[in-house]
């Protein structure tokens, strides 16, 4: 139930959709009596969706995000394991096509092959199942392993874990299948802006694990200033980062996490 009504409510928690929203409503409403309200609507809408796609706001709440986990320490030795989360695979166009699609989080694959080939010992467990509302028989890990294998990763080094759709079910289900025992040290490669969620995610599933920060969107705090030149640009940017902050907030107000803003 938490999942779906997740996926419900997480479109209206996207400004693009909450923007458009209220202008369509406007629209409607100029075929009423309500005129003054809708004219008001329509130009608000046009306003707000400007400033969410034009102006530095996508980047200036992204950036909190990215910069809380710095780059992995490679100086205190070799990873015993390595957990990659799902997200970075258009499932329904690979699903499709017959071929692998990656998407702009393609870093969370490639990362993980480098650490794989840096790293020969480190076990890997590829986390992602499917996300899809709708029934679909297509399932990210299997896909990713087959990338891995193309990339060089002996298929016998990867566990597919298969049967997560959120976060919380990456880190419950991927602790499950790790079976972590003490005294092993386990990296996390995601987005560096999903990173925060991630964490808390995995730390009250009782997975201890180092951050390994990937696919950054942003150069730093250089970019807190920067308009974006497209207007789908600036709303895409806003999107993922308004997405990220709603989800730490609602896993901590239905207790799925014990920290808000975790830290390294």
């Amino acid at each position: 139930m938490f999942f779906i009504l997740s996926k419900i409510f997480g479109f209206f928690a996207l400004p693009s959709n909450i923007l458009i929203s209220i202008g369509i409503a406007g629209l409607v409403l100029l075929c009423t009596r309500f005129t003054r309200l809708a004219s008001w609507l329509v130009v608000t809408s046009i306003a707000l969706i400007a400033v969410a796609g034009l102006s530095p706001l996508g980047n200036a709440l992204i950036l909190p995000l990215e910069q809380r986990f710095p780059l992995w320490d490679a100086s205190r030795g070799a990873p015993d394991g390595i957990v990659v989360l799902g997200g970075a695979i258009t499932l329904d166009v690979s699903a499709a096509r017959g071929a692998v699609a990656l998407n702009e989080a393609a870093e969370r694959i490639t990362a993980a092959a480098e650490l794989a080939r840096r790293y020969p010992n480190a076990r890997i467990v590829f986390s992602g199942g499917n996300n899809f509302l709708l029934a679909s028989e297509a399932v990210e890990a299997a896909v990713a392993v087959k990338e891995f294998e193309a990339l060089g990763i002996p298929h016998g080094r990867i566990t597919a874990e298969e049967q997560s759709r959120n976060t919380i079910e990456n880190a419950v289900f991927s602790r499950l299948l790790a079976n972590p025992q003490p005294g092993e040290r386990w990296i996390l490669v995601t987005s560096a802006y999903h990173m925060p969620r991630a964490m808390a995610a995995f730390r009250a599933a009782g997975f201890p694990i180092e951050a390994y920060p990937v696919d950054w969107r942003t150069r730093g705090p250089i970019d807190a200033l920067q308009p974006f030149a497209s207007l789908g640009d600036g709303l895409r940017r806003t999107d993922t980062a308004v997405r990220e902050w709603v989800g730490l907030l609602v896993y901590r107000i239905t207790g799925k996490t014990v920290e808000l803003f975790p830290a390294p």
